[in-house]
């Protein structure tokens, strides 16, 4: 294996990591651009089942999250076995969650769309993509497990390539299907979700070679029994906070988006494009998030906590004017790219008005992302838990509702509730952070050790 030391340093971390997401928001900017050729509908309902996809995709990594950092700590502590078998844990798990609910959303497409008031107008579309797209998330589970560990192990590098060929392949399919080129039948939005499953299919089997080779005693079939119930519960003690705060989020995300369905279908569609430009200004403060999370707990595992603690700061500065600078390069060319999407005017001028805000909201996401990801890194994830659930609901939910929809600001009381949420959570965690709770708590436990020993060498 690579020295550790080298291989957890935050550039060598972060910018695979980067590419990684950088090809993934080009495959959802490719799919938007391209069904947005389809009807502004399309985009619509699109946008809002990716939604759904996301906010299930947040309860997957509940076990994937807290095995990822369990994992970077035991590698950083030299208990590299233990790693192993958390790995091999995290993805049977995660294939589970993943059958049931590839069920659930292939026989009960409509369940949670009309639950959260999509236009009826939109449901004969809805239907058919969250069918397709929904029976595959056994695939989205056990892809997202198995690039989680893989990530935490160090290699980075990994989920990056599977990225780069998932995107063209993606790409190509999405091409070919919806339009009719090459030969393939033109299956419009139907193409686009057989598209998704056929990428992710491919991905899949890319990662899973990669796993098998994840460790210094390679992984066969019979290693897939492996269970140990001790450790288990170290992951779920610091995934089931995790696990509570994503669920926080996809409620509050998926509530957002009704609100914004009830506002109006043009909403809804800008929102949709909007998301997609935004996505390019947090990417690279995302990515150093992820690698820096990555780092501490690494640092942490191996007792090197004022590394651990000057890591966070450091790679909060990176990530705030990394994406300031994306956000004003959105908000100049703004009209331009909001152009590439959709010719209706008032979606346009709409989203423009909004792009201002974006910038605004970009350094509270980078705050936010960089320190919880910090507190999460140490196992600091009930703390984390608490400010999540508290500001989602008081905050992301109803104070979106009492703008948005109760005072009649629309998309503006959506977004001032989205900024104030951030800026909240990432406060109360920099306060936490700089608190040192979990950080003096293994320093003490290294000074009771050096203690003990030198007490035993002097009797």
């Amino acid at each position: 294996m690579q020295d550790n030391n080298k291989k957890f340093t935050l550039w060598l971390l972060a910018w695979p990591i980067f590419i990684e997401l950088f090809l993934q928001l080009m495959l959802g900017a490719a799919d938007t651009l391209m069904v947005s050729k389809i009807s502004d509908e399309a985009v619509a309902v699109v946008g809002f089942s990716n939604q759904i996809f996301y906010a299930l995709t947040l309860l997957i990594m509940t076990v994937a999250s807290g095995a990822g950092i369990l994992i970077a700590q035991m590698i950083g502590a030299k208990k590299e076995q233990d790693a192993r078998t958390i790995a091999i844990m995290t993805v049977n798990v995660s294939v589970m969650i993943g059958l049931i609910l590839s069920v659930f959303l292939y026989t009960k497409p409509l369940v949670i769309v009309q639950w959260l008031q999509l236009p009826d107008s939109l449901l004969p579309m809805a239907e058919i993509y969250i069918s397709i797209v929904g029976a595959g998330m056994v695939l989205t589970s056990l892809m997202l497990a198995l690039s989680t560990v893989i990530r935490n192990t160090g290699n980075t590098r990994g989920p990056m390539y599977t990225a780069i060929a998932m995107n063209i392949v993606h790409v190509f399919l999405n091409y070919a299907f919806i339009f009719g080129a090459f030969g393939f039948p033109e299956w419009g939005l139907t193409g686009v979700a057989i598209s998704t499953v056929i990428s992710r299919l491919f991905a899949t089997i890319m990662l899973l070679v990669m796993f098998v080779n994840s460790f210094e005693n390679k992984i066969g079939f019979k290693d897939l029994r492996l269970f140990n119930m001790k450790l288990f519960k170290d992951v779920m003690k610091i995934g089931w906070p995790l696990g509570v705060s994503n669920s926080a989020y996809m409620i509050a995300q998926l509530v957002l988006f009704s609100f914004i369905a009830v506002i109006g279908a043009e909403e809804l569609a800008t929102r949709t494009y909007l998301n997609t430009l935004e996505s390019f200004c947090f990417m690279l403060g995302y990515s150093i998030a992820l690698a820096v999370q990555i780092q501490i707990a690494h640092l942490y595992g191996a007792g090197r906590t004022r590394e651990a603690y000057a890591s966070a700061y450091r790679a909060l500065w990176i990530a705030i004017v990394l994406a300031i600078i994306n956000a004003i390069i959105i908000l100049v060319f703004g009209k331009q790219l909001l152009g590439l999407f959709s010719n209706n005017s008032n979606i346009i001028i709409l989203g423009v008005s909004m792009l201002g805000l974006n910038l605004i909201l970009q350094t509270g996401k980078s705050l936010n992302m960089v320190v919880g990801g910090a507190l999460n890194a140490v196992g600091d994830t009930r703390y984390t838990m608490i400010v999540s659930v508290c500001c989602q609901l008081l905050i992301t939910v109803v104070m979106s509702y009492w703008l948005g929809v109760y005072l009649g600001w629309g998309l503006l009381g959506i977004y001032v509730a989205m900024i104030t949420d951030e800026y909240v959570r990432g406060f109360l965690a920099f306060y936490r952070w700089r608190g040192r709770k979990y950080l003096y708590r293994v320093e003490r436990a290294e000074r009771r050790k050096l203690e003990a020993h030198t007490t035993t060498q002097l009797e």
